[in-house]
């Protein structure tokens, strides 16, 4: 979790922490900057990319649309899949109102969070109904994050590609069976869930005294929660929510494909399939590098690098990689914003009404 979040209030609800956030923020804004500033030109080319893009056919733009419409749609089911009852158009603004917020503010995936667990609680979801939702949706996300690098590289190895990245595939493979096994040993029992807090509290023991945010933590109590919280949505709805997610990631990997292919000519045999999506995928694994919102930068540079090493023009991977990121934020920011606005003016309809019922 984000060190910028105080779990400190008892309704669930993360505080935030101004100080470590504008600091985190500038720390991202400025990795950011260097990335599409020095980073990307040495790898690929921002000229030749301008180029062609400027002959892509009215045929590949319609197709990139038709992708970030579907990309679009599927954005509005995670929190769907795992919360019974929760309409479509109230997933989708859960959804793309905390994306907004958590990429469009400095270090704000802790305000996001509390804008997801305020909405979902304004549309009568109960306090441990939406902590799990959001707990859900953020380990589920977490999951495909990991497992779809391993893919990528099996997908790399298919197409003939390089065994550089062959490491990727494997740091993934340990860190996602690490983080399964746990997650299953504590969903399993109650009795597993405490001796797992225990066993964490004996390997925090030798740095309480060192690091002052440790001297009063204790694991126990948190993971007990977690499952108590988890554990009956997990049971009924683990396959709604895998499906969620990976649709999500698969509709975002169309975006690049058919923006690749539009820019490469599809009379051309261009990049294959494969290919594209090996190059995806591992590149996902920037994901877990926590230092600009959503690998903004970090993921870019490495999927330009592995399309080129498989054969993708410089000017042509760069291009399909700015149209992917384009496509994947810009749209989803303002349909955030318009999904903040909409559910303000709902709250402040609601609180007006419940405080004009009060007694004088």
């Amino acid at each position: 979790m984000s060190n910028t979040v105080d779990h400190g209030h008892g309704d669930g609800s993360p505080m935030l922490d101004k100080k470590k956030s504008l600091i985190l923020g500038g720390i991202g804004l400025a990795f950011m900057v260097l990335i599409f500033w020095k980073v990307i030109p040495q790898i690929g080319d921002y000229g030749e990319a301008w180029s062609a893009l400027q002959s892509m056919g009215t045929l590949a733009m319609a197709l990139i649309v038709v992708m970030v419409v579907v990309y679009l749609l599927a954005y509005g089911l995670p929190f769907m899949a795992v919360t019974p009852g929760l309409h479509y158009w109230r997933s989708q603004q859960v959804n793309q109102a905390a994306f907004t917020i958590s990429n469009g503010v400095p270090a704000g995936g802790a305000v996001g969070l509390a804008v997801q667990f305020g909405m979902l609680t304004s549309f009568h979801i109960a306090p441990t109904a939406a902590t799990a939702a959001i707990t859900a949706v953020g380990v589920w996300s977490t999951f495909v994050s990991l497992g779809f690098p391993i893919l990528g590289v099996v997908a790399l190895a298919a197409a003939g590609g390089s065994n550089q990245y062959t490491w990727v595939g494997i740091v993934g493979l340990l860190i996602l069976v690490t983080v399964v096994v746990i997650f299953v040993l504590v969903m399993r029992s109650e009795s597993l869930a405490l001796s797992i807090g225990r066993l964490a509290n004996k390997a925090i023991g030798p740095f309480r005294n060192r690091i002052k945010s440790l001297h009063d933590v204790d694991a126990v109590a948190p993971i007990t929660k977690f499952r108590g919280d988890m554990y009956e949505v997990l049971k009924r709805r683990w396959a709604a929510i895998t499906a969620a997610q990976v649709a999500v990631s698969a509709a975002q990997f169309l975006i690049l494909y058919v923006a690749l292919r539009g820019v490469q000519g599809w009379d051309s045999p261009g990049t294959s399939m494969l290919a594209a999506f090996a190059a995806f995928a591992i590149s996902q694994v920037m994901l877990m590098v926590p230092i600009t919102p959503g690998g903004l930068g970090t993921v870019d540079a490495l999927m330009i690098t592995i399309l080129i090493s498989l054969g993708a023009d410089k000017g042509d991977a760069t291009a399909a990689d700015l149209v992917w990121r384009a496509s994947s934020y810009v749209p989803q920011i303002l349909i955030g914003i318009i999904a903040l606005l909409a559910w303000t003016k709902r709250a402040g309809r609601a609180f007006a009404t419940s405080g004009s019922a009060k007694p004088a």
